[in-house]
């Protein structure tokens, strides 16, 4: 496709007359560190900066940056490195386990918004009409969209720091996740953003912006109304206990009786579920008698079962014998035999992909030694009080088709257990804790997310916080009524409709551009000069 507008002129860094800023991209260096910075800006709209309005303008200098490459090949490298800029921002916590190897997997991943820069520059670049403005509303957001179902693969990182989740908190946001996912979210603060830099870079499409603008917020408006909620059947108690950070020889054992410890101290407080955070327990309880009957012991006291998460090695099956993370269910009578084996495990941190060719990430960081083992599906657990809990293991909770698979499979409450001490001192734990609040909304049911090391919190089944976070300094257990609700969301009857959405907006656009291609005679190359009988070329005008 042809771009639109002239290209960048060679010689304005010698033009003395120059603006600084046209001075600072006629260079390329100057140009390339302008991309890394104007991609890291979104960083700054989610935990713990926590500037949730400005994810809607964030990407506005990015944007206005790529229109104005003047070439495809520009345009590509402006996204590439915009890119890698909002990879590394988004994901900069990493750097003291990964350390120089961030760089490289940035750089990699970054490659995923090179086409995107060349659709941005194909429908903003040059004086678009005002017509093409209006397909950039929908077009330039399912791009953007569509680099997030990407990357959301497991293999590449998945879907943490999708723009989407930056609205965590906002009360419309969440409504809008109930119907189409954090996807319906990240679709619309794309939408707001090209807007934003069609107003300010095409004045003859402000208008049309306008009244894109009155239409968009017409249907959030209609979406927050109009869509189904949950309807809430009641509460029920469940106490979080983050035995706080505990470094050091024995830290594990240690660790444990802090928790053991907490768990007393419910005693007498009706609760109806205990939740300890991800490798709780460091052995395999099967093959450890007299820890399961620690927590036996605990569970008779409180009278509640108690969920705890095993790091442990244990033999599966004949050829299933390794580390498992799992979330088991101890109840007064031991072990209840519900078992949950994480399935989704963290790049690098929990196994190397393809590690035969990238092994070395182990010398250079603290990449996983050993690569842990799968579970095989999901689990819904059963409690004696009737009560339905879907468990979650740390990452998983990032996913949001994990959590609407367990609300479909009639989990009652979601729990994520989780650690994050790694990242203590970082955004993590905020960023992580925060997502909870969408699985919550997009699947109409309660999720508690539980830590060794905080943020733990938990989140009622329309996203809404409940009761007090235990934050990073934090080493208590907490007892929170949780709201329970009846009812599905439009996001757990549907799915993620606003990807097929995207897929097909692009699809038509792509369709008609190559069509219009088609149509397009192809230019005649001018004949040569005719030539007389005599040989000799005719002179015009003879």
């Amino acid at each position: 496709m042809p771009m639109r507008g002239g290209r960048i002129p060679d010689d304005a860094a010698e033009d003395g007359g120059a603006r600084p800023y046209e001075r600072l991209l006629a260079s390329r260096t100057g140009r390339g560190a302008a991309a890394l910075c104007a991609g890291a800006l979104p960083a700054l709209a989610f935990p713990a900066p926590s500037l949730r309005w400005f994810a809607y303008v964030a990407l506005v200098p990015w944007l206005l940056l790529i229109r104005s490459s003047g070439t495809a090949r520009r345009a590509a490298v402006d996204g590439w490195l915009g890119g890698t800029g909002f990879m590394l921002a988004v994901h900069h916590w990493l750097m003291p386990s990964l350390h120089v190897f961030i760089l490289l997997l940035a750089a990699l991943l970054g490659l995923l918004w090179a086409p995107w820069g060349v659709l941005v520059a194909r429908l903003l670049g040059g004086s678009p009409s005002v017509r093409l403005s209006v397909v950039a509303v929908a077009v330039v957001p399912s791009g953007w969209l569509m680099i997030e179902l990407v990357r959301s693969w497991e293999g590449l990182g998945g879907p943490w720091g999708l723009l989407g989740a930056s609205q965590w908190d906002v009360p419309l946001a969440l409504r809008t996740a109930s119907v189409g996912g954090v996807w319906l979210v990240s679709l619309g603060v794309v939408a707001v953003n090209t807007l934003v830099a069609l107003l300010i870079g095409v004045p003859a499409a402000r208008r049309a912006v306008a009244v894109c603008l009155v239409v968009g917020a017409v249907g959030v408006g209609a979406t927050a109304v109009w869509a189904p909620r949950p309807e809430e059947t009641g509460s029920v108690r469940i106490a979080v206990v983050q035995p706080g950070v505990v470094d050091g020889p024995g830290s594990v054992e240690r660790r444990f009786a802090r928790s053991e410890e907490l768990t007393r101290g419910l005693a007498g407080q009706d609760v109806d579920l205990v939740v300890w955070g991800e490798s709780s327990v460091g052995v395999d309880l099967s093959r450890s008698p007299r820890t399961a009957d620690r927590i036996t012991a605990l569970s008779r006291l409180v009278g509640a079962d108690v969920l705890v998460n095993m790091d442990a090695r244990r033999t599966d099956g004949p050829d299933r014998s390794g580390i498992f993370k799992s979330a088991v269910l101890v109840g007064p009578d031991g072990p209840t035999g519900d078992r949950y084996d994480k399935m989704r495990l963290v790049p690098f941190g929990e196994y190397v992909p393809a590690r035969s060719l990238l092994g070395w990430a182990t010398s250079v960081g603290k990449a996983a030694g050993e690569d842990r083992l799968r579970g095989s599906s999901p689990v819904v657990m059963d409690l004696p009080d009737g009560l339905r809990v879907g468990p979650l293991v740390c990452f998983e909770s990032a996913f949001p088709d994990m959590s609407r698979h367990l609300a479909k499979e009639g989990a009652q409450v979601l729990v994520a257990q989780s650690s994050t001490s790694t990242f203590q001192h970082s955004w993590a734990p905020e960023q992580h804790a925060s997502l909870g609040a969408l699985r919550a909304a997009e699947s109409g049911r309660p999720m508690v997310h539980a830590t060794l090391t905080g943020v733990s919190a938990v989140y009622g089944p329309h996203g809404e916080r409940v009761g007090a976070p235990l934050g990073t300094d934090a080493s208590e257990a907490s007892v929170f009524d949780v709201p329970l609700a009846r009812g599905t969301t439009l996001y757990v009857r549907l799915g993620a409709w606003p990807v097929y959405g995207a897929l097909a907006v692009l699809a038509v656009f792509f369709g008609a551009a190559g069509l219009r291609a088609l149509r397009t005679p192809a230019p005649t190359r001018p004949g040569g000069p005719a030539r007389t009988a005599g040989g000799s070329p005719e002179r015009p005008g003879r």
